[in-house]
Parts: C-alpha cells; structure tokens; sequence
C-alpha cells in the first residue's frame, strides 16, 4: 500500500469535498504543477486508496429512499459464507465485519418500505444469520 503524506491527505480531502475539480484546480489549491498532482493522484488510484469517484444525491432524491443499517449475528464459523451471501444481495450497499455484539454491520438502501421488507426477509432467510437488529436512517446530522 502506498505511504499516504499530508499533501496526500489534502489531496484526497479536495477530492472528498469535490472529485470534478480541474488538476488545475487542485493544484493551485495544493501549490504544486498539475504533473506533481496527476501523479500524486495516479499513484492513489494504483495503490486502490481512490477506489473510484462518484456522485453524491442532493437531499431531494434521497428523501424516498429507505436506508438502515442492519446488525447481525452469524452462528458458528459461517461469516464469510453469510458475507457473500450479503454481498449477492443488490440493496446491500455495503457491509462491515465489527468487534462488538454483532459480527457484520450491512448498509441497506432501498426504494420503498416493501423493498425493504423484502431486503430485511432476504437477509434473515441467509442460513448463518441467527439474529438481526435494523435501525431505518432518518435525518442525517453530518455527511461527507
């Protein structure tokens, strides 16, 4: 993995705030020529720190979506097999191993309450899922 310095950091974070700005942009803004940053920013992409840029919804198109995070248990020693299985699911959009009660934490995103009903019955039917616990995402307070 590529050793991240404090332009990196910068770097990234412009990106975070907004992956469309020019490299001559974010070079003016850094300090640096747009080579130095192309490279700097071909190098995080390499290295798979930038997985990819994408876009982020104004509010108004989020707000028929359901989100949630669901917690869940996995019996026995099935959590990679439970994992893929998760990943399979096309409301799934992502999903975390966790060292708490629960051994995965998945991020649903779904179109409508019976969408994610369906998601909820989808995840509980995975045999290795013991136990479920679902909290639907109301107002967010912060977001990047």
């Amino acid at each position: 993995m590529a050793t991240v310095d404090e332009t990196d950091r910068r770097l990234l974070s412009l990106l975070r705030d907004n992956a469309r700005l020019p490299v001559s942009s974010l070079a003016a803004t850094l300090g640096l020529s747009r080579t130095t940053v192309r490279a700097r920013m071909e190098r995080l992409e390499a290295s798979g720190i930038i997985t990819g840029y994408g876009v982020r919804l104004g509010t108004s198109e989020e707000t028929d979506r359901i989100r949630s995070i669901a917690m869940i248990e996995v019996e026995g020693r099935v959590t990679d097999r439970v994992a893929r299985a998760l990943a399979g699911l096309p409301q799934v959009r992502a999903l975390y191993s966790t060292n708490g009660r629960w051994d995965l934490v998945a991020e649903i995103d779904t179109g409508s309450l019976p969408e994610f009903d369906e998601a909820l019955r989808s995840i509980r039917l995975i045999e290795g899922v013991s136990l479920t616990e679902t909290n639907i995402l109301l107002a967010a307070r912060f977001r990047r």
